[in-house]
């Protein structure tokens, strides 16, 4: 009886692997301003269960019964605002796209790493760019959440994503998910920077710089998330790199949604009381987001200054996200290169 070599069949695909593949994800952005654009959208960042913990039960029908008819058009208006019209797209994607590209450029020393980016709601999708990686031969990533202080409502949704379409994969991609970085010198020191930045260029001086960051149900903290205590820190670790006293930052929460009491104090409100407290110049920022968006232009630069000026402000200021800036980039570069250790 004879006997030949084994052979794979012809028709076996040609696999590449050997890369390493660096994955940042942002919240996600509308296609567009229009009604259905922003339908689509919204459907599926509120029937996110990390997002609304509420029983689909009970949740399902005032979404599609009420929010999905009645807000596509507030926020889509709210969006128009906002809008990047050179580009015709949210200025999430287009920061978020420059950030993957940057990024890129910045790891050219590491021939075997393959960066791309990509949103948790709307396209490009976590799955396709899991696939595109896979498809360049990349059989490890590094899975980056881009969100400083880790929420379960964006950290880990970005996480269960990834890991839901690994689970439909025969080979998958060995996977790194990076941690919070609420604390990391590089990121504290950029946020200082940018602050010193801004205000090097105004011909006043603040009294209070508010930090905003996006809130959560309280029911989500008294959960065990752990996104306040996070927030607190980071907030602290800038006062103090910034050298000023207790007095002169202070700590709010915006983008409250729902009837359920979120943490506070809320920013709105502050911004409605500051005046009354002699605080006339006010300086505001966003360390929570690394890109500007619908929650920092339209409700922080724009809506919170009118709240503020209207109850007796005087002068006011927003400090813009560190984005695609230098600072920024080194941020998001720091991390990146810790997380590859061991694989590169």
């Amino acid at each position: 009886m004879s006997t030949s070599s084994s052979s794979m069949p012809a028709s076996h695909p040609t696999v590449s692997f050997g890369k390493v593949g660096v994955l940042l994800v942002n919240l996600g952005t509308p296609d567009g301003t229009d009604y259905w654009s922003m339908r689509r959208y919204l459907a599926e960042f509120l029937s996110d269960s990390r997002v609304i913990e509420w029983s689909k039960l009970y949740w399902y029908p005032i979404l599609y019964g009420i929010v999905l008819n009645k807000r596509p058009q507030k926020v889509g208006k709210a969006y128009e605002a906002i809008w990047n019209k050179d580009l015709n797209e949210s200025y999430l994607r287009t920061y978020t796209r420059n950030q993957g590209e940057l990024m890129a450029q910045r790891l050219k020393d590491l021939p075997n790493v393959v960066v791309d980016w990509g949103m948790r709601y709307g396209s490009p999708s976590i799955a396709s760019k899991i696939d595109a990686l896979k498809a360049q031969g990349c059989d490890r990533i590094v899975l980056f959440p881009l969100y400083p202080q880790y929420a379960a409502a964006t950290t880990a949704t970005v996480n269960d994503k990834a890991f839901e379409h690994l689970m439909k994969m025969r080979w998958q991609p060995a996977v790194r998910t990076v941690p919070t970085y609420h604390d990391d010198p590089a990121y504290i020191e950029a946020l200082a920077n940018s602050v010193r930045q801004t205000l090097s260029t105004l011909d006043w001086e603040p009294q209070l710089l508010i930090t905003s960051f996006h809130g959560i149900p309280q029911s989500y903290f008294k959960a065990g998330d752990p996104y306040q205590c996070f927030c607190q820190k980071t907030a602290r670790l800038l006062r103090e790199a910034l050298g000023y006293r207790q007095d002169q930052l202070r700590i709010t929460f915006q983008s409250r949604f729902g009837p359920e009491e979120w943490l506070q104090p809320y920013t709105d409100k502050t911004m409605e009381g500051l005046a009354a407290e002699g605080i006339k110049r006010v300086a505001i920022m966003n360390p929570g987001f690394v890109s500007d968006c619908l929650e920092t232009l339209e409700e922080i630069a724009g809506e919170a200054g009118e709240i503020f000026m209207h109850h007796g402000g005087e002068k006011f200021v927003h400090i813009p996200c560190l984005n695609d800036s230098e600072g920024g980039m080194n941020v998001l570069e720091t991390v990146v290169r810790r997380e590859l250790q061991g694989w590169v």
